[in-house]
């Protein structure tokens, strides 16, 4: 348990500098250390609700949120993302289809942006939600926020710049969380106690996290840091047996 407390606020960090709560991270450690299943969906969602505000409070601050990029998204998901969680179905050809989607959300953000790129587009209302319903629903079922699907899907689409991605996408994770854990508390979920422990040890790192984020200069350096986000989590969908 110890060593699950010290690598708990590690993920955090990494998870919360580029805009996400974790919860794909932490549901990976706790297969490592061998949780009961039944506890990790709700365990991840609710360090996903403090970890993803914090690293919003962080982006936000610094003046990153766009609220027309941010709302389409949330109306779409929210209703989806409380379905999701209400239900008990196998999400496994989920995670597969997940896990295969995002490695090509890694090559495309390793391989760079072309100067032509750099022009951002305009989201559309049913673009925002559509496609916040799907995440929606995803994110439900699976007990993530939804921030690895979201993020890097507004970067390839070109709706906002890498740190607009990362601050839209932590209140998305957040209310995402906040829906898909009210679900988990209406088929009779109880908390336990040694959850809030872990809340404590990952907000350290999702406070030093979202900090970093959301003031270094080199938007370079956050693109590789959510490639290594995304791989951790491609990996863990994918393996997850």
């Amino acid at each position: 348990m110890w060593l699950f407390l010290a690598v708990l606020p590690v993920i955090a960090f990494l998870y919360a500098s580029v805009g996400h709560g974790g919860a794909s991270g932490y549901l990976g450690l706790m297969v490592l250390f061998s949780f009961e299943p039944a506890v990790m969906k709700p365990a991840a969602l609710l360090l996903n609700l403090f970890v993803a505000a914090i690293s919003f409070y962080h982006f936000r601050r610094c003046g990153h949120f766009k609220f027309n990029l941010f709302y389409p998204f949330a109306i779409g998901s929210i209703p989806m993302s409380f379905l999701g969680g209400a239900l008990e179905l196998d999400s496994m050809v989920y995670k597969q289809v997940l896990g295969v989607l995002l490695v090509f959300a890694i090559l495309r953000l390793v391989s760079g942006f072309r100067k032509r790129d750099r022009e951002l587009k305009t989201l559309t209302i049913w673009q925002g939600l559509v496609v916040g319903g799907v995440i929606g629903l995803f994110s439900g079922l699976i007990g993530i926020g939804g921030g690895i699907i979201l993020t890097p899907l507004i970067l390839i689409m070109r709706w906002g710049t890498m740190k607009e991605a990362a601050a839209v996408s932590a209140l998305f994770i957040w209310v995402n969380s906040a829906a898909g854990i009210t679900g988990q508390f209406i088929v009779g979920f109880t908390m336990e106690t040694e959850f809030f422990i872990f809340v404590v040890i990952a907000l350290i790192g999702g406070y030093f996290g979202g900090y970093f984020g959301s003031s270094v200069k080199n938007n370079k350096i956050l693109r590789y840091t959510l490639a290594l986000v995304l791989l951790l989590a491609s990996t863990k969908l994918i393996l997850t047996q």
